[in-house]
């Protein structure tokens, strides 16, 4: 895996008058992972758009080395064409790496169309398509809504594997995630 770091300095994010949170600064190198914490709409998940480059800041930078990978509830994959063409579609763009499809439960649900998916197949499907993608940085914005326990268990590993080959991850979640050394931000400490 190429090498990585993702850092913030003095983040903040407004949504029309309201400051979610302000000078937020943080920094992750190879192998770490960060959870970010907080009630529904304190800004977690503006935060990882941010990372992400889809939002803009209202103050402060981020900066990375390392392509981002991003999971959030739109699983970027068509609804009307079967699983397994939705995700061959992101393998001819990506490359041949393997997406652990098999791993993750989906191998008999190749000829389903992804519209019939269930919210924890389809979470499951895009973590795919995340695995395939190779990217060192992975951006996990409620990654565990809709999984089953066993489910739930399997991100938990899959995250954990990719610290352990020196990705970093980023998880907005106010659910516990289970990752060895996982550092975390609750964001209401933020608040301006």
């Amino acid at each position: 895996m190429q090498e990585c770091r993702l850092s913030a300095t003095d983040l903040a994010c407004r949504r029309g008058d309201r400051l979610l949170f302000a000078r937020l600064s943080f920094a992750l190198r190879a192998g770490e992972a960060l959870q970010l914490t907080g009630s529904n709409g304190i800004g977690k998940s503006s935060l990882i758009r941010i990372l992400a480059g889809l939002l803009p800041a209202f103050a402060g930078s981020v900066e990375a080395d390392g392509a981002m990978g991003l999971v959030d509830e739109r699983p970027a994959l068509d609804p009307h064409q079967p699983l397994g063409k939705a995700l061959g579609f992101w393998q001819r763009l990506d490359g041949p790496a393997d997406n652990r499809a098999a791993r993750l439960g989906l191998s008999e649900l190749m000829d389903v169309p992804v519209r019939y998916l269930s919210t924890g197949q389809k979470k499951r499907a895009a973590l795919a398509r995340l695995i395939g993608q190779g990217a060192p940085i992975w951006l996990l914005d409620e990654p565990l809504n809709g999984l089953d326990v066993k489910g739930v268990a399997l991100v938990e590993e899959l995250a954990a594997q990719h610290c352990r080959e020196g990705g970093i991850c980023v998880i907005a979640s106010h659910q516990p995630f289970n990752l060895p050394a996982l550092q975390q931000i609750e964001l209401r400490d933020y608040l301006a």
